[in-house]
Parts: C-alpha cells; sequence; structure tokens
C-alpha cells in the first residue's frame, strides 16, 4: 500500500512524464535489472561454492564381500564412509593410493 506522500508525490511527477509514457508499455526498469542481476550474481556464488565443495569429496564405496559378513550385525563392513575416511587415507589392511 503507498502512503499518502507517496501517492501525492505519484500524482504530480505523472503529468511530467505524460509526453514519454505508453499505458500500453511495461517495462521494470533500473531498479528490476538491478534485481535480477543480484539474483544472477548469487545463483553464480551458489555453483562456485558448490563446486568447491563437491571437489572437495572423496569417496569411493567399495561392495561388501559375502566372506567378509557383509552389514550384518556387529561384524566389520567392507564398506567406507567419506565422513570416516580422510582425503588420500585407506582403510585398514588396503594399501594406500
Amino acid at each position: 500500500m503507498m502512503s499518502a506522500t507517496a501517492s501525492l508525490a505519484a500524482t504530480h511527477l505523472v503529468p511530467f512524464a505524460a509526453d514519454e509514457l505508453d499505458k500500453n508499455k511495461v517495462t521494470p526498469g533500473v531498479l528490476g535489472f538491478i534485481v535480477f542481476a543480484l539474483i544472477g550474481g548469487a545463483v553464480w556464488l551458489l555453483m562456485k561454492s558448490m563446486n568447491k565443495h563437491m571437489k572437495k569429496v572423496d569417496f569411493e564405496e567399495t561392495p561388501a564381500s559375502p566372506d567378509q559378513g557383509g552389514t550384518g550385525s556387529g561384524g566389520k563392513t567392507a564398506r567406507t564412509t567419506a565422513t570416516t575416511m580422510t582425503k588420500g587415507a585407506a582403510p585398514k589392511g588396503e594399501p594406500a593410493t
């Protein structure tokens, strides 16, 4: 909702722009461009951050073999997770690559 002052100011400005004002043409103007540019910049920064975080992920899942007990209760699993491994480290019993 517009305040009385803003409404009065808009009413006084419209006659000055009456020669250039086309009621059939609606454009977003400079403010629309600035908002669009800010949203585009924010999306670009989010994509850049996501790429940086995805490059840090070093996850390679090894399938559980039946002779190791698989993912049974209480037994060790052949699966390794990205949270328990640091980059470049190898699980116990396997050589580092």
